[in-house]
């Protein structure tokens, strides 16, 4: 079974399909680049994190930006000041509570969908280290 169909499965009973669709294709592309998935929509008091995973020495927390296309703005610039904050907050939290020897790192994955949920092959865009 595809990771997208498994995750949109777990996401039946919320009201932002669009999202969980994009973050289903999100783990199903990181895993084809072979990372593990630890966690997905890992919530906090402080905040939620789209998808945690792993790739060799980094713990990556992973926000996912679902855009139809990039006309008005980049789907990274939706990831502001206040939304860095409230991940690495999300973050520290989630080290608290599963200490690891990982260095953390921060990416945005950017998925252009002209078609929404109907798109076929969308556009990903992986940033790798995007904020401190």
């Amino acid at each position: 079974m595809r990771i997208a169909e498994a995750f949109l499965r777990n996401f039946m009973g919320r009201n932002n399909i669009a999202g969980a669709w994009g973050e289903a294709i999100a783990a199903e592309y990181l895993t084809k680049k072979k990372y593990t998935l630890l966690a997905h929509s890992y919530r906090s008091r402080f905040g939620e994190i789209d998808l945690i995973a792993r790739t060799g020495r980094f713990l990556v927390f992973v926000e996912v930006k679902l855009r139809k296309s990039a006309s008005f703005a980049a789907a990274r610039e939706f990831v502001d000041i206040r939304k860095q904050e409230r991940i690495r907050t999300t973050a520290a939290f989630y080290l608290s509570e599963n200490p690891t020897e990982l260095q953390p790192r921060f990416d945005v994955i950017e998925i252009y969908a002209p078609d929404g949920v109907e798109t076929r092959k969308p556009q990903i865009n992986h940033l790798e280290d995007a904020f401190q």
